[in-house]
């Protein structure tokens, strides 16, 4: 959904020590690490995506968040994304960018196609903002999606994320060249509409 995937060898595998607390469980999935075991499952995700109407257009691919182990910044990090009640594996999302002098981070999300439009994603951001924004005192989440992927932009409206912005991009997509709209939220405006705690560092 999101298109800012990870930069080659930026994306560390950490032990998230606090993984398995309620602040990692929303409504509907939960976030965990990622398995050797959920490879075959994330691979078919991103084959059944590129036979869908998006061919190119999710640009995260669930494979690159459970690459080999990287050396990365501490809060670059990839989870896996699965349903609360039976735990079956949807989706993977990671961070990036993650700047702590700044305050800033990324992250990209992928939901496989048949668990698209279930709420699953919305579910995802929102307990990595929380967690981002709450916990690790983040200030600001910035993200890039392509311009014809209509969904993801409207999902990231409801959460509150900000147009600030386009970059004209090369490549053909969607029947012609694309854009990639640059959006944003703040700590401060996921707060209000959240409650949560988000003093920033």
């Amino acid at each position: 959904m999101t298109m800012i995937p990870p930069r080659p060898g930026s994306v560390a595998r950490r032990a998230l020590t606090s993984i398995t607390t309620p602040a990692w469980v929303g409504r509907r999935v939960r976030l965990r690490e990622i398995e050797p075991a959920d490879r075959r499952t994330l691979i078919r995700f991103d084959r059944d995506s590129a036979h869908g109407r998006y061919q190119q257009v999710d640009g995260y691919r669930h494979w690159a968040a459970h690459r080999a182990n990287h050396p990365g910044s501490g809060d670059d990090f990839q989870l896996a994304i699965e349903t609360r009640d039976d735990r079956t594996l949807v989706g993977s999302m990671c961070t990036t960018q993650a700047e702590p002098g700044s305050g800033r981070f990324s992250y990209g999300i992928g939901i496989g196609p048949q668990h698209r439009r279930l709420g699953y994603a919305d579910d995802a951001i929102s307990i990595l903002l929380a967690y981002m924004f709450g916990q690790r005192r983040y200030g600001k989440c910035e993200i890039g999606i392509y311009g014809c992927n209509y969904a993801s932009l409207s999902l990231h409206g409801k959460l509150g994320f900000r147009e600030e912005g386009r970059l004209r991009d090369q490549e053909f997509l969607c029947g012609g060249a694309q854009y990639l709209v640059l959006m944003g939220i703040t700590a401060h405006e996921f707060a209000t509409r959240t409650s949560i705690d988000v003093t920033t560092r």
